[in-house]
C-alpha cells in the first residue's frame, strides 16, 4: 500500500514538473524582445499620434483663436492647441490662458504604452491625465477611445467658461 502511494507520488510531481516547465515555455514564448517591443510602440505611436493629430486639429474650426502645434520629439507625439485672451475688467487687463495638449510619450525602459494629456481653460487646469498599458497588453481601441473622450471633455468645458 505505502509502495503504491509512492509511486502515485512520484507521478504526481513528475506531472507537476511538466506543468511547471510547459507555463515557463509558454511565458518565455509570449515575451517580446526589446526591439519587437520597441517595433510595438512605434506602430501604436505612429497610428494613436495621428488620431491625437486629427482630433486636436478639428478645435479650432469651432472655437477660433487657437494656434494648432504639432509635438514631437522628447515630451512626446502628438498635438496641442492654445489661445492667450484678453480680458478688460474694471479698467484692468487679465490675459486668459488656454491649452490642450495630447501625446503619447516616448518609448523608455518600462514598456508601457503611455497616453498623456493636459487640459487648461482660462488659467485654470481642468486635467492632466496618464493612461498607459503594458506595451504586450496595450489595447489600441481603448486607447483611440481615451483621445476621443478627453478632446471631448475638453470641448465641453471649454465652451462652459
Amino acid at each position: 500500500m505505502n509502495m503504491e502511494f509512492d509511486e502515485r507520488l512520484q507521478r504526481a510531481i513528475q506531472r507537476g514538473y511538466g506543468r511547471g516547465d510547459v507555463r515557463r515555455q509558454e511565458v518565455a514564448a509570449k515575451q517580446f524582445s526589446e526591439d519587437e517591443l520597441r517595433s510595438l510602440h512605434s506602430k501604436y505611436r505612429l497610428s494613436l499620434s495621428e488620431k491625437i493629430e486629427s482630433c486636436v486639429q478639428r478645435l479650432p474650426n469651432h472655437f477660433p483663436g487657437f494656434q494648432y502645434e504639432t509635438i514631437y520629439g522628447e515630451r512626446g507625439w502628438g498635438a496641442a492647441i492654445s489661445r492667450d485672451d484678453i480680458e478688460m475688467a474694471g479698467g484692468k487687463r487679465n490675459n486668459q490662458y488656454s491649452r490642450l495638449e495630447m501625446t503619447i510619450r516616448p518609448f523608455s525602459s518600462a514598456h508601457v504604452l503611455d497616453l498623456a494629456a493636459k487640459g487648461t481653460v482660462r488659467n485654470r487646469e481642468i486635467y492632466n491625465r496618464n493612461h498607459f498599458e503594458a506595451l504586450d497588453e496595450a489595447d489600441h481601441d481603448n486607447f483611440a477611445e481615451l483621445i476621443d473622450l478627453w478632446v471631448l471633455e475638453y470641448a465641453e468645458m471649454f465652451a462652459s467658461k
